[in-house]
């Protein structure tokens, strides 16, 4: 099984940025947590904050692998462009967010990604990456 996690703009600061928010691990370290978690998974890992390359590695990923964990971060709220290309793959993508984005600012609360997602996992910190895996893992099972 591949998966792809796909990362938006200023999750590079995972551990810096807002740790009351975020949490003060870094997504690198985590990222090795998930590889020895899940051995048997090919796990692919790439961020950016830039909206055109997320739409690129969306169009390049989700013709051939078998899952994308998609954290758009804010594009999540502003990209209709990503939410275009989750509509436009045949790999099922799962919405992640780290924080519950219900108890934050108003805008946090539309998805252009949700009505073309698999699903959206949401307010389990970093654990809502391998909870993302997981359905993954359990719908092949």
């Amino acid at each position: 099984m591949k998966i792809l996690i796909l990362n938006g703009p200023n999750l590079n600061l995972l551990g810096k940025r807002e740790p009351e928010v975020y949490g003060s691990q870094t997504f690198d370290d985590y990222f090795a947590k998930l590889q020895s978690k899940f051995k048997d998974v090919q796990l692919e890992y790439y961020q950016s904050n830039i909206e055109g390359e997320i739409i690129e590695k969306l169009q390049e990923f989700g013709f051939s692998y078998d899952g994308i964990v998609l954290n758009a971060a804010a594009y999540t709220h502003t990209s209709v462009g990503i939410g275009d290309a989750v509509k436009a793959i045949k790999t099922p993508v799962v919405e992640v967010h780290i924080s519950n984005t219900h108890k934050r600012e108003e805008f946090r609360h539309v998805s252009y990604i949700s009505p073309a997602a698999k699903g959206v996992i949401l307010g389990f910190g970093l654990q809502s990456y391998e909870l993302a895996i997981m359905s993954f893992l359990e719908v092949s099972a």
